[in-house]
């Protein structure tokens, strides 16, 4: 177990074990690792992790699995994890499998970015944000609105603030996952509009590249163009890029179908087996789908010139905390 690939995967399981705050059996840790598209047998894991446990890197719970040891956690700092098999990819994975969403009830737990801001700005901004919603170029048209001394994540949101919470588009992964379908997610772009019609594809970062989120990258260099894609339809917008099982394709068409009825609607394309998207090829025996960036419409903050504290997958909220983008006016006047 040798080389480059071998060492990505003994640093992405410490990483489970680190991130789980429990122990995990090697089949959890199977699971994990194959929602983010890596092949991996039960089999080779537990050679992993027996291979881990004799270098003192992990702890032994007998049935109940293994976690990582403090010189494990050692081994993840000095080998500077994020940089090396990239934060994004584990934190896709982990968030994609602990979110609870059930498509058919209605009910449970959702991926979601934050932006915690001045209520004042926020409604000086509101026609604006509500119009990057209307379009299409956000995540759905549902929101979370969160008040001072509530919490998200590791978060909680300070006096005099709120936290306005858009879903992120990892929880279609973590939908598509429940109904049986891995999907990998490769990277971050930005797409071109012109005339209201996606165009083209001007830039790309891959999600295991970077320790950042690359909308967030994208947004705070100024590279978006939300407001000219909302006001004469022609501009930048962010975009994730998936791929999923060929024979997937039926099953992918209805589910997104069924997740834009409810509000959660944010494939752009959805491309056959073996055809590119906007020039991006996909690899053999797949089939590449096109989704909007959940952070999108805080873009327009940065693109006014005001910087606000924005975090990508910074929690998950239940799906009932969720309302439409058209009350975000009412309820904040309201708190």
């Amino acid at each position: 177990m040798a080389g480059e690939k071998s060492e990505k995967k003994r640093l992405q399981i410490l990483e489970l074990l680190k991130s789980a705050g429990s122990p995990l059996s090697s089949g959890r840790i199977t699971k994990s690792l194959n929602v983010g598209g890596h092949d991996i047998s039960e089999r080779t894991v537990r050679l992993y992790l027996k291979q881990l446990e004799e270098e003192g890197l992990t702890n032994s719970h007998g049935k109940r699995g293994r976690t990582i040891s403090e010189k494990g956690i050692e081994e993840l700092g000095s080998s500077k994890l994020l940089e090396r098999v990239g934060y994004m990819s584990a934190k896709i994975d982990r968030m994609t499998y602990q979110m609870t969403f059930d498509l058919a009830l209605r009910s449970g737990t959702v991926v979601v970015n934050s932006t915690i801001v001045d209520p004042d700005l926020l409604l000086s901004k509101i026609e604006d944000i509500c119009r990057v919603f209307s379009l299409g170029y956000a995540m759905g048209y549902l929101v979370g609105v969160l008040k001072p001394g509530e919490k998200i994540g590791d978060m909680t949101i300070p006096k005099g603030k709120v936290s306005l919470c858009t879903v992120c588009s990892i929880t279609l992964n973590g939908v598509l996952l429940k109904h049986g379908i891995p999907v990998r997610s490769l990277f971050c772009g930005l797409l071109e509009i012109r005339n209201h019609k996606p165009e083209r594809m001007v830039e790309i970062i891959r999600y295991d590249g970077t320790s950042l989120d690359p909308l967030e990258l994208f947004i705070r260099g100024g590279r978006t163009d939300y407001t000219g894609a909302v006001t004469c339809g022609n501009g930048r917008i962010g975009i994730g890029f998936r791929e999923l099982p060929s024979e997937s394709y039926d099953t992918v068409v209805d589910l997104a179908g069924k997740l834009k009825g409810i509000g959660l609607g944010a494939f752009l394309e959805i491309g056959r087996p073996g055809q590119t998207l906007f020039g991006i090829p996909v690899s053999e025996g797949c089939l590449g789908a096109v989704v909007v960036g959940g952070l999108n419409p805080m873009a327009i903050f940065e693109e006014s010139g005001i910087r606000v504290e924005a975090k990508a997958l910074s929690g998950l909220l239940p799906f009932s905390r969720l309302v439409r983008f058209d009350e975000i006016e009412a309820i904040i006047r309201q708190a």
